[in-house]
């Protein structure tokens, strides 16, 4: 079992920091510079299964754009995140969010895969339910 650094988990601290940031104010196309796609989506189809895809930084981009709006500023986002080194270049990332909608508090819980590239820390797949609806189910192969 790989057991990350002090300056490895901080390196992951560091990279959620900068996205909260840009996810706080609406930096989309900032935000899908921190990816490497296509990127793997991960859901499920609510009372179905399983949903896989695989979204292009254009999908991304147009997804995120009507889920954070203008930014998340302002819904009194919290986040505990959790890296689960795999290896030194692969961190899964499982976070339970809490943010305010409507003034009704609701809470999230997914993952994130990240990957070390030459540039740094980029996610590459998204994992969390609920994401599906109109989605085919996953079929094997």
């Amino acid at each position: 079992m790989y057991e990350p650094s002090d300056e490895e988990l901080k390196s992951i601290e560091a990279w959620f920091a900068e996205y909260d940031s840009l996810a706080d104010r609406g930096a989309i196309e900032r935000l899908a510079d921190l990816a490497v796609f296509p990127m793997n989506l991960v859901t499920d189809v609510p009372g179905a299964y399983a949903a896989v895809r695989q979204w292009s930084r254009e999908e991304y981009v147009e997804a995120m754009r009507e889920t954070m709006g203008e930014g998340t500023a302002g819904l009194g986002l919290r986040s505990k995140r959790t890296p689960r080194f795999i290896s030194q270049n692969l961190v899964l990332v499982e976070t339970t969010a809490t943010m305010t909608i409507e003034n009704e508090p609701q809470t999230m819980h997914y993952a994130d895969l990240l990957v070390r590239t030459e540039g740094g820390w980029a996610f590459q797949t998204m994992v969390q339910g609920g994401w599906g609806t109109g989605w085919p189910p996953a079929k094997r192969g």
